[in-house]
């Protein structure tokens, strides 16, 4: 395998990531300090948010199914009545949907929010997303004839970003940010990509397929749909970037992959492909997800702190030094703190995957924290988003 293809991996995500907080626990990365001894109380409220958002700890995965059921809603079930009754195309048009949505999925802003017609509810942030990603989807918005709940890359390609606006409600008193990139970057998917759908196709060569290799067939097909990112042997990397302390005797020496829409959309592949009758084996080779809401709850647990406490109040760039360390931390910390809760839960690892701990869980805590300690629910970072990125 070529250094480039290395970093596609989520062992490079991993290792690359536990060499940074290795470096916390030594004291020695530039933005942040390491406090494990706040571990002990993170793992009480995460479990204790999982017992509240699930007591009979029957948890689903980490997916973007879970938004589509915002304000409990089965709006798939509704959907998945107009699709084909061939099980092949209707996996294919349900990897349409979650890899345009997902796609989607970056921060919204705290303005922003979408007003659902058939229910009257509104909705924002990752909810709201969802909810106007799929209501775009099933009129037909993807689609080359306009009408069916598929995606077409032609039609992909050629999606304005007026049309996005439409879809999605933004207007001067309902801002959307990074509006241009999400739609640049559904045009880039549009022409990396015919059928979005079709990755599922590559997927399904046996009756099983390991969630390792869902993340890689997907950045390696989506490597030409990120914008403006580090290159390295002539392959996109993507959600990747530098930071002095990874030391490699190659090409990838400062270089520290995060592919978290990637992984998030991994994760949201794993119940279309097991409703086409496959089985994906080794979820937990996929990393804990670095955004804002995981990423927050070590922030305002204190198992991390700034050294400067300016870095909060001070807006980022997702390549700033201190986005990249905090980002690798909370990959890390998740892999340490997943054994912690699933201790207090009295559950196993296999009962148990990282991709529960994330729903149950860790996602949620950092919400709650979030609405408790500022005044919008907002994160405790403040990232200049272009879409693409958290």
């Amino acid at each position: 395998m070529s250094s480039a293809l290395a970093l596609l991996t989520p062992e490079a995500v991993r290792e690359r990531s536990t060499e940074l907080y290795a470096l916390g626990l030594d004291n020695r990365l530039q933005a942040w300090t390491v406090h494990p001894e706040r571990m002990a109380a993170t793992a009480d409220l995460v479990a204790e948010v999982t017992r509240a958002n699930y007591p009979d700890l029957a948890v689903p995965f980490h997916a973007r199914w879970r938004h589509f059921a915002v304000g409990g809603h089965d709006r798939w079930a509704a959907l998945a009545a107009r699709l084909p009754e061939d099980r092949e195309e209707r996996a294919r048009c349900s990897v349409d949907a979650v890899i345009t949505s997902v796609l989607l999925d970056a921060g919204a802003g705290m303005a922003w929010r979408y007003r659902e017609e058939a229910t009257g509810e509104t909705y924002a942030r990752s909810e709201g997303l969802a909810v106007a990603s799929l209501a775009m989807f099933a009129s037909g918005g993807f689609a080359a004839d306009g009408v069916s709940p598929r995606a077409d890359g032609a039609r992909l390609a050629a999606l304005t970003e007026a049309d996005l606006a439409a879809g999605f409600q933004v207007g001067p008193e309902n801002p959307l940010v990074g509006l241009a990139g999400r739609a640049a970057l559904l045009n880039r998917l549009g022409a990396a990509l015919p059928r979005p759908g079709a990755l599922y196709d590559r997927l399904a060569v046996g009756e099983e397929v390991a969630a390792r290799d869902i993340l890689v067939a997907l950045l390696q097909a989506l490597g030409p749909v990120w914008p403006g990112r580090i290159a390295l042997e002539g392959v996109d990397l993507g959600d990747c970037w530098r930071h002095p302390g990874i030391r490699r005797a190659d090409a990838t020496a400062g270089l520290i992959p995060f592919h978290k829409l990637s992984q998030w959309l991994a994760y949201s592949l794993v119940e279309p492909l097991e409703w086409a009758g496959l089985r994906v084996t080794g979820l937990d080779a996929l990393t804990g997800l670095p955004e804002y809401r995981n990423g927050g709850l070590f922030l305002d647990m204190g198992v991390i702190a700034p050294r400067d406490p300016a870095l909060l109040a001070a807006e980022h760039a997702p390549g700033d030094i201190g986005i990249v360390e905090w980002r690798a931390l909370t990959v890390a910390l998740l892999d340490a703190i997943a054994p912690l809760v699933r201790a207090r839960l009295g559950v196993t690892a296999e009962a148990f995957p990282l991709a529960r701990v994330l729903e149950g869980g860790t996602w949620w805590a950092g919400r709650r924290l979030a609405a408790e300690r500022r005044p919008d629910g907002g994160p405790p970072l403040r990232i200049a988003s272009d879409g693409t990125v958290f």
